[in-house]
C-alpha cells in the first residue's frame, strides 16, 4: 500500500480555456458600434460634411442645388439653361475604318442662341472631331471621360463659350 501512495494520482485533462460568454458578446457590442460610427462618418464625407437637415431637398431629389432655401434673404436668380438636342451623328471612325459610330448629344448653354447656326456649327465640329478619334482612345472609362471632355472643350470653342456641357444621350459602335 506504501508503494500505492507513492504513485502520482490520474489527474483529468486540463479544461480548455476560451473566452466567456460575456467576452464574446462584449466584442459583439464593441465591433457594432464601431461599424456604425464608420457609417456615420462615410455618410457624412457623402453630404459634404452637412447634417441631413441642411441638405437641400432639391440635392436629395437630384436637383442641381441651385433654388433657394425657405427663408433665404438671397434671391436666387433665374436659371436661364437652355440644353439643345442635335440631331444624330453618324459616322466612322480613324481607326479602325471600318467601325462607325452613332452618338446623340444635346447641348446645355448658358443662354438661348442668338443664331441658329451655333448648333450646325457645333455638330459639324463634333462630327470632324470623331472621325480623327481612334478606337483604343475611347475604350473603357477613362477613354470615354476624355471623350466627354474633349467634345466639351471643343464645342466651347466653336460657340464662343456659350455651350457649357455636351450631354451623350447614345453612344453607339458598330
Amino acid at each position: 500500500m506504501a508503494a500505492a501512495a507513492k504513485a502520482p494520482a490520474i489527474d483529468a485533462p486540463p479544461a480548455k480555456g476560451g473566452p466567456s460568454l460575456v467576452v464574446q458578446l462584449g466584442m459583439l457590442v464593441a465591433l457594432t458600434a464601431a461599424a456604425a460610427g464608420m457609417g456615420w462618418v462615410s455618410g457624412g464625407f457623402l453630404t459634404g460634411g452637412k447634417p441631413d437637415s441642411e441638405v437641400p431637398a432639391s440635392a436629395e431629389a437630384g436637383g442641381n442645388g441651385k433654388e433657394a432655401k425657405e427663408g433665404s434673404t438671397e434671391a436666387a436668380g433665374p436659371v436661364s439653361e437652355t440644353v439643345i438636342p442635335l440631331p444624330a451623328i453618324t459616322t466612322n471612325i480613324a481607326s479602325p475604318p471600318d467601325v462607325w459610330v452613332r452618338m446623340e448629344v444635346s447641348l446645355v448653354l448658358d443662354e438661348p442662341p442668338q443664331t441658329a447656326d451655333l448648333a450646325s456649327a457645333v455638330s459639324q465640329d463634333l462630327i470632324a472631331y470623331i472621325r480623327t478619334i481612334k478606337m483604343h482612345e475611347i475604350e473603357g472609362a477613362s477613354g470615354f471621360r476624355h471623350l466627354r471632355e474633349n467634345l466639351d472643350e471643343r464645342a466651347a470653342i466653336r460657340s464662343d463659350g456659350r455651350v457649357k456641357q455636351v450631354l451623350i444621350r447614345t453612344l453607339l459602335f458598330e
